[in-house]
């Protein structure tokens, strides 16, 4: 089994950078008859028949709409439009989104990701945390700036572990409490401040699991729009498989062989679990490690 590139990963739009700054070229892009825009239902995408994200004319969007160059391609500009102030967030991840992502290309799933992460980010961020006065949208919508003081904000990104424990050939799967029935992957945490990846990856495999790491492998990562974190998928190396589990953060956990991880990632229905989606750098970190 070929692993596959995690969702969300792929952007195939030119992210222009060095336009984002320059107002008249933005304002020449907005006036642009070919100039495409990003369909959304509020949070969720639209897409065609066959699974693709819609793009619209910017003729479309509100008037009171603030706009974020999402790239260029084929000399064609790209944007999202969001209204100001954003109104409320997102369930963290609806039943429709998840049916939605299942459609999408990984391509397409990188804009949408992107665009997504951006529009929550402002809708968040209205106010300086400077000196507590309002922002507005700067550089194309991939930045703020206070009214007041001139701070200048930029989008965040949260870094989280993704691991698979590894001990005499088999991986650890675990489930949250609020994960579909029979749904297990590999476990995850946020990263904290003075941490390395392999700190954390050990520091969260013992608190959620309560197995000691030896050595730790970075296998691959993803952009995961839900809102703002970049999955760092490994494999780690523990020193016994005896489990203590945390029960606020692990439902149930137990280990797999690969022949039973490759049955799950097949959709077999006898696999004594069901697969992370295809789309989740999950998957990608259990097909590779089943395929090694």
């Amino acid at each position: 089994m070929t692993p596959q590139r995690p969702g969300f990963s792929g952007y195939r739009l030119d992210r222009a950078d060095h336009l984002r700054a320059d107002d008249d070229a933005l304002t020449m892009m907005r006036r642009d008859k070919h100039a495409r825009l990003l369909v959304l239902d509020g949070y969720t995408p639209s897409l065609t028949d066959d699974g693709a994200l819609v793009w619209g004319s910017l003729a479309n969007a509100s008037v009171d709409a603030a706009f974020i160059l999402l790239g260029i391609s084929n000399e064609r500009p790209h944007f999202v439009a969001f209204e100001q102030p954003v109104a409320g967030a997102p369930l963290f991840r609806s039943p429709q989104i998840m049916q939605t992502l299942a459609r999408l290309s990984r391509e397409d799933m990188a804009i949408y990701g992107a665009a997504r992460s951006l529009i929550d980010w402002h809708g968040r961020h209205g106010f300086c945390s400077q000196c507590g006065q309002a922002t507005r949208v700067h550089r194309a919508g991939w930045g703020r700036k206070c009214v007041v003081c001139n701070a200048e904000h930029f989008p965040r990104v949260d870094p989280v572990v993704i691991m698979l424990a590894e001990h005499d050939g088999r991986a650890l799967v675990g489930r949250a409490p609020k994960w579909p029935a029979g749904r297990y992957s590999a476990l995850a945490g946020f990263l904290e401040p003075g941490e390395t990846i392999e700190e954390a990856v050990a520091r969260e495999l013992f608190e959620e699991a309560g197995v000691v790491t030896t050595t730790v492998r970075y296998v691959t990562s993803q952009p995961w729009p839900f809102p703002a974190q970049l999955m760092l998928a490994c494999i780690a190396e523990v020193k016994s498989p005896a489990l203590t589990l945390a029960p606020t953060e692990i439902e149930d956990a137990f280990w797999v062989t690969k022949q039973e991880a490759l049955a799950a990632l097949a959709g077999d229905a006898g696999a004594r679990f069901l697969a992370p989606p295809h789309y989740a750098v999950a998957h990608s970190l259990l097909t590779q490690w089943a395929a090694s």
